[in-house]
């Protein structure tokens, strides 16, 4: 799913929305270290309370929040010709059931997965939706037809219990001021530990093949979590491939680059990257060898061609087809680090920054058009 798939379906996620329809909430109250279900419940959602759905909601949007390739990734279900992907089977066939119990019982096997792979020091509780999305197709001038695409779907969305702080309250029936003991646990619904929707969505339609997978913290995805419950395949993050890129940057270009070289490329890949989106490219391309060996070209790397290029990726990735997601490797901000100074400073200023040799001493010189301010306080340029 690319960012405007997700970001569609995420705004979906509002109260009476026709648009989205939720038929069953399914939750399970597991217990810390063992891992055993204490509880668990299904509901229809439309007859939950309005507040506890506006709750819901919220963490769904959560769990469909951040960045591609970052913290939101879609992927392949590993294949297997001799044996079935489990995880798969178990999750397509729940998306077809319209018995609530079957679909129940799928989602127990999930659960059952989860936590035979991971231990929490913390209760926890697994909520499962299904329900269906629906997105009206586009209409041309001569079709009169109002068609949509409905993708029924499963989100999972897995978050922790913290226990209840004690209070000082006011008890405004008695008139009195007292401790509070709550001993309820209260389920934190604002920060989801992961979380994952069944099917992925390409074009709007349904992609049964891949499903997207949602991680706590940006670019640190749960191997285990994709690799045993999921039972996915790797993928790279946003991260790792701009750290990848580099390498082959630093492999071709050597060591050490100026600053112009480094402002023409990271120029190159935004003009590639605008280019798409001015055609009205579903996905931002891949740039694969040929593309890398014009990026480092045209911004003034000699030297290169298409034959080093290729070399370099299989060197490096062992396998000279390897390609890039255009945007991981365009910095939102670029990091200068000295010894005395650390300097962010937006790429597309990268060619007023200059490393001189000024009076025997190594500097760095920022060509500005403003003043500057330290402080808030106004720097004398006279002395």
């Amino acid at each position: 799913m690319n960012k405007k798939e997700i970001s569609h379906f995420r705004r979906q996620f509002k109260p009476d929305n026709e648009n989205l329809n939720i038929h069953n909430i399914f939750n399970v109250y597991v217990q810390k270290e063992t891992g055993d279900i204490y509880h668990h419940e299904t509901n229809a959602f439309g007859i939950l309370e309005k507040e506890t759905q506006d709750l819901f909601l919220d963490n769904f949007k959560k769990v469909l929040g951040g960045t591609v390739d970052s913290k939101l990734f879609t992927l392949k279900f590993k294949s297997d010709p001799q044996n079935k992907n489990e995880t798969q089977t178990v999750l397509y066939d729940s998306l077809h059931t319209d018995d609530k119990n079957e679909w129940q019982n799928h989602m127990l096997e999930i659960v059952e997965k989860i936590y035979a792979e991971k231990v929490y020091d913390f209760d926890t509780v697994v909520t499962f939706i299904h329900g269906e999305y629906r997105k009206p197709a586009k209409k041309s001038a001569e079709d009169e037809n109002n068609d949509v695409y409905a993708n029924k779907f499963i989100l999972c969305s897995l978050n922790k219990t913290d226990q209840p702080e004690t209070s000082f309250t006011f008890d405004y029936i008695e008139k009195a001021f007292k401790v509070s003991h709550d001993v309820d646990p209260v389920i934190n619904l604002i920060k989801p530990l992961t979380g994952f929707v069944f099917p992925a969505f390409h074009d709007y339609a349904s992609d049964v093949n891949h499903v997207l997978y949602s991680a706590v913290k940006a670019n640190e995805p749960d191997e285990i979590f994709i690799d045993s419950v999921l039972e996915c395949e790797g993928m790279m993050t946003a991260a790792e491939n701009k750290d990848s890129f580099e390498l082959v940057v630093n492999r071709l270009a050597g060591d050490k680059v100026n600053a112009n070289t480094l402002s023409n490329m990271y120029e190159e890949i935004d003009q590639i990257i605008q280019d798409s989106k001015d055609e009205e490219e579903t996905d931002v391309p891949d740039l694969d060898y040929n593309d890398v060996e014009h990026i480092l070209t045209t911004s003034g790397i000699e030297d290169v061609d298409t034959e080093k290029v290729k070399e370099t990726l299989k060197t490096i990735f062992d396998d000279e087809q390897h390609s890039f997601k255009a945007e991981s490797l365009l910095p939102k901000k670029v990091n200068i680090n000295t010894e005395i100074a650390k300097i962010s400073i937006d790429p597309k200023h990268l060619k007023n920054v200059k490393y001189i040799t000024y009076e025997g001493k190594r500097c760095l010189l920022l060509e500005i058009g403003d003043d500057v301010e330290i402080e808030g306080f106004q720097l004398d340029s006279s002395k």
